[in-house]
């Protein structure tokens, strides 16, 4: 097959990434646009030279899917934004279950079927699956119009309006503005009203969000969770998993503006320590703005690896994680399992690497023993989960 080539398939389920899985004379063929148990007809888009997979995307659905619908946006299908606006919302969360459940036992060495009763809980502020995206990052065309990058493309879309933005900062307030000369246009709504920064940088504007019962001042170009029901439904499942203990010591790994350290204050009481690791300079400044007041909260300016590899900790009771995308890495879990602690809570916004960083706990002797998975991202095929992870030898046998 070759790029521009037409294709008849069936579709079997979703992949890892958004994309359907179908198959052509025996070769896998990831499918934009397309549903399990659809007949689609489909234009091969990439031809890898090592031909172990094709792309495609959708030109007609021959069968449709009960999963099916028509996307709210005009945009579906052009802009990267979205992928599953074609998708119900029940269907998007059972496919984003099934995802995760697949990539812990491909990938993270979980008993096959072990999660296979997992779900996906939609957040609170999420009705339809619309309009909750509270921090935009738009780029600009030529012209001066803003707009969002094409899937897996440089072109950007123009946008007359975002469906899944926040309306403040997904219509006309912002997307009917001449962005001339202005590479990037940074829109955010926290709780205070709309923040619009042309090319933004650190120090343009400072923002508060309230989350886990406490006041958050940052810049706004630091990382905030984007779904307004988000911040708070991790911090409660991070607290929930962990069950701070009065008196215990706390690491919290790329801490950001320190949420879940502030969500466990409470529990740790005054005789509790917490640790906080945090890379990006921006978002240390909001952590040390906004737990200033808190004397038990020490809050380190390190990459998370070199922190941990330079031995000023020994051992600790707690800790929670929230790497990037690409996970925290065999290292960092060889380093965090070495201090010891009763209980790892694992944010993961990726499962697959999610998976691979269970896995290399696993081979130090721990546990995944419980899992959260939230809908955070509504309309794509992105998905946040909440895992515990504990030494085997702690478990009840």
């Amino acid at each position: 097959m070759r790029v521009g080539d037409g294709v008849t398939l069936d579709v079997t389920s979703m992949a890892h990434g958004g994309e359907a899985v179908a198959r052509h004379d025996g070769q896998v063929v990831f499918v934009r646009g397309a549903l399990p148990g659809e007949t689609v007809v489909a234009e091969i888009t990439s031809a890898p030279a090592h031909g172990r997979f094709l792309r495609a995307r959708t030109v007609d659905v021959v069968t449709p899917s009960p999963d099916r619908v028509s996307p709210p946006c005009e945009y579906s299908g052009v802009c990267g934004g979205c992928d599953w606006q074609h998708v119900t919302l029940p269907a998007q969360r059972r496919f984003k279950a099934d995802i995760i459940a697949d990539v812990l036992t491909r990938i993270g060495g979980e008993p096959a079927g072990r999660w296979s009763q997992l779900t996906v809980d939609a957040v609170p502020g999420d009705d339809d699956g619309l309009g909750w995206r509270t921090r935009m990052r738009y780029a600009t065309d030529p012209s001066g119009r803003a707009g969002l990058r094409a899937h897996h493309a440089h072109d950007i879309v123009a946008l007359d309006r975002c469906l899944i933005a926040s309306p403040s900062i997904g219509g006309p307030d912002v997307l009917a503005q001449s962005w001339l000369g202005v590479e990037e246009v940074l829109a955010v709504q926290p709780d205070g009203g709309p923040v619009v920064l042309p090319d933004p940088a650190p120090g343009d504007a400072r923002v508060t969000q309230h989350a886990a019962g406490r006041a958050w001042h940052f810049d706004a170009t630091a990382f905030w969770q984007v779904h307004p029901g988000a911040a708070d439904s991790l911090a409660s499942a991070v607290r929930q998993l962990l069950a701070p203990r009065a008196g215990e010591h706390l690491v919290d790994l790329y801490a950001g503006v320190g949420l879940f350290a502030g969500a466990c204050l409470g529990e740790l009481g005054p005789g509790g320590r917490i640790d906080t690791v945090e890379s990006d300079e921006t978002a240390v400044r909001g952590a040390r703005r906004s737990l200033h007041d808190e004397s038990n909260v020490h809050i380190h300016h390190d990459r998370v690896d070199r922190w941990l590899s330079q031995g000023r900790l020994r051992r600790c009771d707690i800790v929670v994680l929230d790497p990037p995308r690409t996970g925290a890495g065999r290292e960092v879990m060889d380093r965090i399992t070495r201090l010891g602690p009763r209980a790892i809570a694992y944010v993961a916004c990726d499962p697959a690497s999610l998976a691979r960083d269970i896995a290399y706990a696993r081979a130090q002797g721990w546990h995944l023993t419980q899992l959260r998975a939230f809908d955070l991202f509504p309309m794509t095929h992105h998905v946040e989960c909440v895992a515990l992870v504990e030494p085997r030898d702690s478990l009840p046998a």
